[in-house]
């Protein structure tokens, strides 16, 4: 700020990393800016949010609000997926400072005859340069001459005259000198159910891959569970080279169909599909058979190869090579991953690389793909992600990259901050009362949710978690529970419904891995969790603080088996309070204290609290309510005030 400015402006919230990055949100949402705005002496100010798409006509304004602490807030819709911009103006509001004394020496008994004056010359000095308004300031400054004590008080501050001396006095304005940006995606970035399958697997005979076919006949089925998003893992040909087994092994047998994640043979590469699976015909007639189920089709996007990529031969320079000249495989210790090669970000032809990587991308949205879950990122340049992102949303500003980085905190927030719209979490292992709330109260901080998206999946291809191998049935439908109110995106691994969690011994891993063979499934098997699945899902799209971030409150509750949260719309219009018992083994109850204030509720009035799980009705009274949670359907209440 220059230092002749009247006003000071800062603390502006949301700026990330003082503005070298975009904060996120979705169309539709109302973005709240907050800022400390201050001067000297006892003026009172004004200020105003400007805001619009970047780069693009002129700036729009919406009032901020002084609150406690000189700390002032405003807010703007946003209509529209892009790049926004805002800042915030300030200035000393002379006429309001001016009418705000006249009031109180008029109420202090002191004689306002000469004030009165001054601001009769201030409306007169207005009319001068307010076109269509001159007229009628210029009345109402002769209006005002005439008038003494409380009238005059009176007509200076009418609607009459108060909105037109604001609009039109002279500013000294103090402008915020950055234009932060505020990145804005289209709606299922922001809220979905997402739902995750092999196509090879959705036929109907043990060993013989399914196709896009067959997995077209799958989608009433999930589509009636309430998801918006399936997610396929790669579809393209898979090396034979290194090939790996059953769960994994080094042995595979002659009808191992291989990990989809080791990519590429002498039939393609990334912008090809596996011959087992079925066309690119087949694979655009998926994509639309399932938007005609209001489902959107993600798809993996894995940037290494297997040894057979024709990358291997054509850019050999684009692999780590050992001192012997061979190309080296993927590790992470203690595992050995013979069947890919990491790409090497930073060889000498990197440009060619990442052009090629890119025109990957823009291959398959060609093909009807706008949303991609990109597999491990974090092991990639950060570089090369914001400049492939920002590339490809130029021409494509509704593309939705999902992050697939179980790293540290740090490196998650950065690939967040750089442009990737969601982000795996920690969700898997957070088990107990305690570590679910200190981490979402983390997550859940303006700083972090201005940015960072938590996709909370409960199960994946890798990762059969501890607790759903332990505590069967009850267990998968906690866990669901929970993911599908702590985040507006969560999803499931397919299986998951049929709480599928046979593990190898002492891992968090599947056995009879569905990543290195093909599974046959029973979808209605006895047992199935299904119609709980979809009760969520319904709840989550009839109630909108579920389908907001940062909105999470956690409540005493004392019992440590036992978590209460409450979730409340900006508008303030929508409120639910969740208590789940996060014991799959033991029934658990507590005295449940009400947060009254966050559900809008009176204390001294007697209210009724639905149930949206059972739909059943409870009449309760203060702020106090016992509460019993039993594993299996009765161990949560979704509450929300009738």
């Amino acid at each position: 700020m220059s230092e002749n400015r009247a006003v000071v402006i800062e603390n502006v919230e949301p700026e990330i990393d003082c503005g070298r990055y975009p904060a996120r949100r979705r169309v539709g949402d109302t973005v709240i800016v907050g800022a400390d705005i201050f001067s000297h002496g006892t003026d009172i100010l004004s200020a105003d949010v400007l805001y619009r798409r970047k780069g693009r006509g002129a700036w729009k304004r919406a009032p901020m609000m002084q609150g406690d602490n000189d700390r002032w807030s405003g807010h703007f819709t946003v209509d529209s997926n892009g790049m926004f911009q805002f800042t915030i103006e300030a200035w000393p509001d002379r006429y309001s400072t001016w009418l705000d004394r006249l009031n109180r020496w008029h109420s202090a008994g002191e004689d306002i005859s000469a004030d009165v004056r001054t601001g009769a010359m201030m409306l007169r000095a207005m009319s001068a340069n307010a076109g269509n308004g001159g007229q009628s300031l210029l009345d109402a400054a002769v209006k005002l001459e005439k008038l003494t004590g409380r009238d005059a008080v009176l007509f200076a501050g009418s609607p009459s005259v108060l909105p037109l001396a604001k609009s039109y006095q002279e500013r000294n304005v103090t402008r915020l000198e950055q234009e932060l940006e505020i990145y804005v995606d289209r709606a299922i970035a922001g809220f979905a159910s997402w739902y995750e399958f092999f196509p090879r697997s959705q036929g109907s005979m043990q060993g013989t891959s399914g196709t896009f076919a067959n997995s077209e006949r799958r989608l009433a089925d999930i589509a009636a569970m309430g998801f918006d998003v399936i997610y396929l893992p790669p579809v393209h040909p898979i090396g034979r080279t290194g090939r790996r087994g059953r769960d994994g092994g080094d042995s595979p047998g002659p009808g191992d169909p291989g990990s989809p994640w080791a990519i590429g043979n002498e039939d393609g590469g990334h912008k090809s599909i596996h011959s087992e699976l079925g066309t690119m015909e087949d694979f655009r007639h998926l994509i639309l058979k399932a938007k005609s189920m209001n489902i959107e089709v993600a798809l993996d996007i894995a940037f290494q190869c297997s040894p057979d990529h024709p990358y291997v031969k054509e850019h050999p320079e684009w692999f780590y090579h050992r001192p012997d000249g061979s190309i080296r495989y993927a590790e992470n210790p203690p595992k050995k991953y013979y069947d890919i090669y990491p790409l090497d970000f930073e060889n000498e032809n990197w440009k060619g690389l990442w052009e090629e990587l890119r025109s990957i991308f823009d291959f398959w949205i060609d093909a009807g793909i706008k949303i991609f879950r990109v597999d491990n990122p974090h092991t990639k340049p950060f570089a090369f992600w914001k400049w492939v992102m920002a590339e490809l949303r130029k021409d494509h500003p509704d593309v939705v990259f999902l992050s697939e980085a179980f790293t540290r905190p740090k490196v998650m927030y950065e690939l967040s901050k750089i442009g990737f719209s969601q982000s795996y979490t920690y969700f898997t292992w957070k088990n107990f009362n305690y570590e679910i709330e200190q981490y979402f109260d983390e997550i859940s901080r303006p700083e972090i949710s201005n940015f960072f998206r938590p996709m909370l999946f409960t199960n994946t291809p890798d990762i059969l978690p501890f607790v759903l191998q332990t505590g069967g049935r009850n267990a998968f439908i906690m866990r669901a529970l929970l993911a599908a109110t702590l985040s507006p995106l969560w999803g499931i691994y397919s299986g998951y419904e049929l709480c599928e969690n046979e593990a190898l011994p002492g891992r968090e891993e599947y056995r009879n891995s569905e990543k290195y063979e093909i599974r046959i499934r029973d979808w209605d098997k006895p047992g199935n969790i299904k119609k709980y699945i979809t009760r969520l899902n319904t709840i989550r799209r009839e109630n909108a603080a579920l389908q907001e971030f940062g909105n999470i409150r956690f409540h005493p509750v004392g019992n440590p088996n036992l978590i209460c949260y409450t979730r409340k719309s900006v508008s303030g219009n929508n409120a639910v309070l969740v208590v789940a018992n996060v014991n799959p083994f033991e029934t658990h109850e507590a005295l449940l204290r009400v947060p009254l204030s966050e559900m809008g509720i009176s204390s001294t009035e007697s209210y009724r609290m639905r149930d949206l799980l059972t739909d059943e009705v409870h009449t309760w009274h203060g702020d106090t309510s016992q509460v019993r949670l039993v594993p299996g359907e009765g161990s949560a209440h979704v509450f929300r005030v009738v």
